[in-house]
């Protein structure tokens, strides 16, 4: 992690520390509205992958673009959260042994600088978590419960009684949206700031992702592409689904050069703030 990165946009040349690259930035205490701030990361291949099916079908980010340059700047921009937007599907590889990671902050020493961070900020050792479901098909593993953390499941107004029952038994919180069958748009965000959530990181598929642009939530998104062409199919993109009634404008506010990437390849981590009403969101400041 000591090797720096070079900063291309908005200003170019010189060297920076990778770490505390996105520790440091600077995110809104809420997102435009009376809503919370909204902020995504992804890692992809310079061909669009950011996950593959294994040899069971189920997807993962690719082994040929992980690392742990990328992954120390998951961490960090988690460091800034109140809340992570999780899935039913995550915790499920999570429950098989399958997810690439406990949801973070990492308990390891590489990590402790967040957990100061978070500390001398006023937040709780780790964010909350909110599970969107609709089938709520899942068991919450009892790591995570054991880390202290609130653990929420918001679903549709129709979610079946039993599982709603044995996920209260078990100690998590269900939160049937009203309107919707399925958890997201405005009525998720009005939800969760009425629980006075105001920051909140979306550890969340390619269909989630689609459910937030759509409704015009996802307030900023942080994208690290490794700069390796991998192929293989059929694969995942950031975003999956219909096409979009109206297009996800979004406008570059950073771009840093990696040139210690895995192997023989650099690898570039921009941020990208979404145009609301034709204005991008920017950072705070």
């Amino acid at each position: 992690m000591e090797q720096p990165v070079i900063p291309c946009f908005p200003d170019a040349g010189g060297q920076r520390p990778l770490r505390g690259l996105y520790l440091d930035t600077e995110l809104p205490a809420a997102g435009t509205g009376d809503r919370p701030f909204i902020y995504a990361n992804y890692v992809s291949s310079l061909d669009g992958r950011i996950s593959l099916p294994d040899a069971a079908g189920r997807q993962h980010v690719p082994d040929r673009i992980a690392n742990p340059r990328d992954w120390r700047l998951f961490q960090e921009l988690a460091g800034h959260a109140d809340l992570l937007l999780s899935s039913g599907r995550y915790l499920r590889e999570l429950d098989a042994g399958t997810a690439q990671d406990m949801l973070p902050i990492g308990s390891g020493d590489d990590f402790a600088d967040i957990r100061a961070f978070r500390a001398r900020s006023g937040l709780a050792p780790q964010p909350d978590v909110a599970v969107l479901s609709t089938s709520l098909d899942f068991a919450v593993p009892v790591r995570l419960l054991e880390q202290g953390r609130r653990i929420l499941v918001l679903t549709g107004e129709n979610a079946d009684d039993r599982r709603v029952q044995a996920h209260e038994r078990a100690g998590i919180e269900v939160l049937g949206l009203p309107g919707v069958a399925r958890p997201g748009g405005t009525a998720l965000a009005a939800a969760l700031m009425a629980l006075d959530y105001r920051r909140l990181y979306a550890v969340i598929g390619p269909y989630a992702l689609h459910t937030l642009i759509a409704a015009d939530l996802l307030d900023a998104l942080f994208l690290t592409t490794v700069h390796r062409v991998i192929g293989g199919g059929p694969f995942t993109s950031l975003c999956e689904g219909g096409l979009l009634a109206r297009p996800g404008d979004f406008r570059l506010t950073s771009l840093y050069l990696d040139t210690n990437a895995p192997e023989d390849c650099s690898q570039s981590f921009a941020r990208y703030d979404r145009c609301h009403d034709g204005r991008a969101a920017g950072p705070a400041g």
